[in-house]
Order: structure tokens, then C-alpha cells, then sequence
């Protein structure tokens, strides 16, 4: 399987609260990083690793995202949107968006944020893994400041958040892939969450079905107004991370 057969999944339907003002009349991932905005250079990112068909799942003023992407060909890819009529979540807003393409694997990424992780090696090793989830983690660069991953040789065990973080935790990049099934049974119709619910069921059913793909790649956050400014200026500086 190439890249070109896995859809991927834009997680963009939030509100974006914690970057206030900035969000006050547009979606996060519309909001510009170095005069681009956040959803075209992830587009932009998928494409170039040949990613070809892409789904936005929307919610928070919705035509800010779909007035820069229309319909992905000009940034590379065919992008579709599952519109949700209230905020499904981490785990419902895959489960609805999966039923717009009939793959059985998905990349899923998060709407806020970049990073120069290897989707080729991301792929290859979920599939030879034969896990249903592979996040792409770093060491945790801030336990205080990032809730945590708690990996043993690959298999992810757990999740703390930032205030109860061992020192050796890793962090979660915002990519992900996924088989479909491990989505079945997750409401279409109201809110759930992957790592808060759905992750800690398949790890406590299914030991060893949630794996970690751990490497030292660099992440830009735009979580908050600071993280915003750091990150916009690292790529005016740098031209942002290597295959963007």
C-alpha cells in the first residue's frame, strides 16, 4: 500500500478557544502562520508525501476553512468535508467522517499543528505492527506543560495528564494512523473522545492494539497566543519543517 491509498483525516471542527483572540472570527486552521494559513500547508504537507484524498471534519465558522481550501486541487489533493451539526469529538468525528471513503486505514491530523514526522515510516510501521492505532510521539519535551504517553518498547500503556506526568512520558504530535475498526461501535451522533475514552478501552481490551511511533522530529504548537507568535516566526526565519 502507498501513501496515495491512505485518506487522511484533518481534525478541524474546534473551536480554538485557547487562542482567543485570533479565533474570535475564524477556525483555528484557518488562522495564517507565516502569511499561510494553517490548513494549506498541512494540505500542502499530505500532498507531497502523495497523500491524495483528504477529509476536513468542520464545525466552528466553517466557512473560513472552506472559502481557502474549496475542493483541494490546488493544493494537490481532493478534499471532501464531514460537516458536524455539534462537536462529535477525537473519536466521533472520525467515526463520522469515515463514512465518506471506504479505506480500511486513515492517517488522522491534528488541525493545529505542523511537524516533519515520516508518514512513510509512520505507515510501514503500523502495518507491520498490526496495531489498530500508531500516534507519532516525541520525549516529552515539557511534562509539566504536555499531558503524557506512556510507552513500553512501542506498545503505548497509558496516558497521564501534564500534572501528574512521570519524568519519561512521551508526547502526542497530532499524527496518527488508524484502522477503521477500531473505530466500530463509536456514536456517529454524539461526542467521544479517542484519548480520554475510546484509546484506554482498546488498551485495557486489547493489549498492545495502541503502539507508539517514537522519534526525535520537531513539532511547531499553536495552542496559544505565544506558541502562535514562536511558531510564525520560526517559519518566517526557516521557511517552516523540511518537506513543507
Amino acid at each position: 500500500m502507498t501513501l496515495s491509498e491512505w485518506p487522511a483525516l484533518i481534525l478541524a471542527a474546534g473551536y480554538g478557544t485557547r487562542l482567543r483572540p485570533l479565533t474570535n472570527d475564524r477556525a483555528k486552521p484557518a488562522v495564517p502562520v507565516a502569511g499561510v494559513p494553517l490548513i494549506i500547508r498541512l494540505l500542502r504537507w499530505l500532498s507531497r508525501w502523495g497523500v491524495q484524498d483528504v477529509v476536513i471534519n468542520l464545525h466552528y465558522k466553517p466557512q473560513t476553512i472552506t472559502a481557502v481550501v474549496g475542493d483541494g486541487q490546488l493544493f494537490g489533493v481532493n478534499v471532501r468535508y464531514s460537516w458536524e451539526p455539534s462537536i462529535l469529538g477525537s473519536a466521533g468525528g472520525p467515526a463520522r467522517a469515515f463514512l465518506l471513503h471506504d479505506a480500511e486505514r486513515w492517517l488522522i491530523v491534528n488541525g493545529d499543528t505542523l511537524t516533519d514526522v515520516d508518514l512513510a515510516r509512520l505507515t510501514d510501521r503500523h502495518r507491520s505492527s498490526g496495531a489498530l492505532v500508531t500516534l507519532a510521539v516525541v520525549p516529552n519535551p515539557d511534562p509539566s506543560r504536555y499531558g503524557g504517553v506512556i510507552v513500553r518498547d512501542d506498545v503505548v500503556t497509558g496516558f497521564t495528564p501534564a500534572s501528574r506526568n512521570p519524568p519519561d512520558t512521551c508526547h502526542f504530535v497530532g499524527v496518527q494512523t488508524v484502522e477503521r475498526s477500531a473505530f466500530e461501535g463509536v456514536p456517529v451522533d454524539r461526542r467521544s473522545e479517542s484519548v480520554g475514552e475510546l484509546y484506554p478501552r482498546l488498551i485495557a481490551s486489547q493489549p498492545g492494539s495502541v503502539r507508539a511511533f517514537v522519534s526525535n522530529v520537531r513539532f511547531f504548537d499553536i495552542g496559544m497566543p505565544d506558541d502562535y507568535v514562536t511558531t510564525s516566526r520560526s517559519f518566517e526565519q526557516a521557511n517552516g519543517p523540511k518537506r513543507r
